[in-house]
């Protein structure tokens, strides 16, 4: 006697499927519209900076303006127009950021003409670099970093398979950054003209630029730099010195070997926020360039490898956005979560090596953290750009979309028929 069948379910008892064409909703698209473990890391290095930008620049505000909170007051405000700047960042949808590229680099490399017309242009230690706007100092080159990477970026969607396929359409693109970069290196800005070459370069990799215009554009850039390094003395004298910063401690490698004592000083836990000798007149520019090292002798090797742990994430994570972007074929904020990753990844790198002494010494602020009113507003727009980047690719994943946009969506970008915008 076979045994009894089992009673057929009825069409309400059958499991829930997924439809086909929609993608479920991932938990932390759910429980977050943005990334906050990258608003979290962003924030504690704001607070971080501030607190520090406080012990090291006391001793100074007090000596030159009588104030102590001198310095104190200032980057308050700064990171109060930061937050501004910053929540209107965020605002702006990507569509508008993609069309408006080509005129804000524009706007910027007029503001940097004007940097060099006498009367206009402010004069700090032999650096043109500013322009007074009352009790606020503009510094255009800043601004490059943040829209050289939206200019390029768009260029890459809309002219593809120029950039891919043709010498003209690769070189386009760097005749304004060239124009922008010449621009900066009058004033002079040796640093910011290596990042800026540095991030369009790898952003035109990233494009699909074929390797022998890379490779020639590469060399090209690589023989200026060092042709600009040789015939300016003081340049060589600080590519020379950092190798051997002891060797004249009073001279070229005094701020190198003061960096390095407080380094040593602060050993692994620290001497104590606010313990700091280094600061205390002997460490020139501790609230700015050399802020890494006042860190490393208060806070420890502990504190410095935590933000150099931060900073390795905050790169990753801006990485992983582009890679989301490109998957979901939202080419444009791919190319720009991609070059504001490395911006922001560079600047840290860069200002750690000058501070530990494995790079030759340059005047370059830490990100988030140094006393700086333009380099901090420009690392927090770039912040807020990703955290938009990625508040708009959470509401695509978590949106039901047809099959065949799907399908085009994780096309490569050189197989889609471009057109300009």
């Amino acid at each position: 006697m076979s045994p009894p069948r089992p009673a057929p379910r009825s069409p309400s008892a059958r499991p829930s499927a997924t439809p086909r064409r929609g993608r479920p909703r991932r938990r932390d698209q759910i429980d977050a519209p943005i990334d906050t473990a990258l608003l979290v890391c962003v924030l504690g290095l704001l607070g971080l900076g501030f607190v520090m930008v406080a012990s090291a620049s006391l001793p100074i505000g007090a000596r030159d303006y009588a104030d102590p909170f001198f310095f104190v007051i200032r980057h308050g405000i700064a990171l109060a127009l930061a937050a501004i700047c910053g929540l209107l960042c965020f605002a702006i949808p990507i569509q508008v950021w993609e069309r408006s590229g080509i005129w804000l680099m524009l706007v910027v490399c007029a503001l940097l003409l004007l940097v060099l017309i006498p009367g206009i242009g402010r004069t700090v230690n032999g650096a043109t670099r500013w322009i007074a706007l009352g009790g606020f100092n503009l510094q255009p080159s800043e601004l490059i970093k943040f829209t050289s990477v939206v200019y390029v970026s768009g260029y890459l969607v809309r002219r593809q398979l120029e950039v891919t396929t043709s010498l003209i359409g690769f070189a386009r693109p760097m005749v304004l950054i060239g124009l922008a970069a010449s621009l900066i290196m009058v004033q002079p800005d040796f640093g910011t003209t290596a990042v800026l070459l540095a991030t369009v370069m790898a952003l035109l990799l990233l494009g699909g630029a074929a390797l022998w215009p890379f490779a020639l554009l590469f060399s090209t850039v690589v023989s200026g730099m060092a042709l600009l390094i040789w015939i300016e003395p003081y340049r060589l004298e600080r590519v020379t010195s950092f190798l051997k910063p002891f060797d004249d401690p009073f001279n070229t490698g005094y701020q190198l070997s003061h960096a390095l004592i407080a380094m040593g000083r602060g050993e692994w836990l620290g001497v104590g926020l606010g313990n700091g000798i280094q600061k205390q007149f002997y460490l020139p520019e501790a609230h700015t360039d050399f802020l890494l090292a006042v860190i490393g002798e208060e806070l420890g090797m502990l504190g410095v490898l935590a933000i150099i742990l931060t900073f390795a994430f905050i790169t990753w994570r801006a990485f992983a956005i582009g890679a989301r972007a490109h998957a979901l074929g939202a080419f444009f904020s791919a190319y720009a979560a991609h070059g504001l990753g490395l911006v922001l990844g560079m600047q840290a790198f860069i200002s750690v090596g000058v501070n530990t002494g494995l790079l030759p010494t340059k005047g370059l602020p830490l990100p988030f953290i140094s006393y700086g009113s333009n380099a901090l507003i420009v690392s927090v727009m770039i912040a807020a750009l990703l955290l938009r980047i990625d508040f708009e690719l959470r509401r695509k994943e978590g949106a039901p979309l047809p099959a065949a946009g799907v399908a085009r969506s994780m096309r490569r970008p050189g197989r889609l028929r471009w057109h300009r915008a």
